[in-house]
């Protein structure tokens, strides 16, 4: 299937591993040129051929100097994919075992600052490009923007906001061509579930558990329909294909085995 992206060029945050990677390897296959943002390249990133630019984005300073080098690399931007999420795995844990009364305030700004406010800095520094392009932005966010009470709390929050700004581009400036998708995994096998030092291994630990133990018990809580977790490139799929040209705009498309019953 021809998605119309050959000769296209993109920018996607996050993208050295995980759903990021996924995603820019598919967009190669389609013909895009991408730019790849993360605070290290990986060697599989490497191997894609995608331009790397090495950036704090939960700063002001790296999503400005990440859109100056993808604008200067690219020659101008057709897709944005705001994907770069979960950061210091510490953080994550903070959310997910501590209270609304005991949170501090640093957690709250610096979940906001990576999964939010990156987006959106990005996203107004690269609009006049996506205005002339007649461009895309996916925003990659978590059905935890739908379930915010299950934790980490200021992660889910800081998605929750990410969902509404895909819907004020969309609103703003579709009449200019642009269009603003969400996509919302559940949970995935990257290394946030799957590495022995990763989120759901660090929970597990806080609460005396196995790290398979805690695995299992999310899942049957969960209650996804197909009974499994999602793969990075069953998520990729569906975020290259809402980048690609279509009318979809202002939506959030589910890719969670049936976690999320609600429509």
């Amino acid at each position: 299937m021809d998605l119309q992206l050959s000769g296209k060029t993109a920018v996607v945050t996050g993208g050295s591993k995980g759903i990021g990677l996924a995603v820019v390897r598919l967009l190669i296959e389609e013909g895009v040129r991408v730019v790849a943002a993360s605070r290290r390249p990986t060697p599989e990133l490497k191997e894609t051929g995608a331009t790397h630019v090495a950036v704090d984005l939960s700063t002001a300073e790296g999503t400005a100097e990440l859109a100056d080098r993808a604008l200067r690399e690219l020659g101008g931007i057709d897709l944005l994919i705001n994907n770069v999420g979960v950061g210091d795995t510490e953080d994550m844990v903070q959310g997910a075992v501590t209270s609304l009364l005991d949170l501090p305030d640093d957690a709250w700004r610096h979940s906001l600052d990576l999964h939010f406010f990156s987006a959106l800095r990005l996203s107004r520094a690269v609009l006049p490009s996506l205005v002339e392009r007649r461009g895309t932005i996916v925003n990659v966010s978590s059905i935890g923007a739908r379930l915010v009470g299950g934790g980490p709390i200021d992660y889910n929050v800081a998605k929750a906001a990410l969902n509404a700004l895909t819907k004020v581009v969309a609103e703003q400036y579709g009449d200019r061509g642009v269009r603003a998708v969400t996509v919302s995994p559940g949970p995935v096998s990257t290394g946030v579930w799957t590495d022995p030092d990763g989120f759901i291994a660090r929970v597990a630990r806080e609460q005396g558990l196995t790290h398979e133990g805690l695995v299992e018990q999310l899942k049957e809580r969960m209650g996804a329909s197909t009974g499994r977790l999602s793969t990075p490139e069953e998520v990729a799929r569906l975020i290259v294909f809402a980048a690609a040209p279509n009318n979809i705009t202002g939506a959030d498309l589910l890719v969670d085995g049936g976690i999320v019953k609600s429509a």
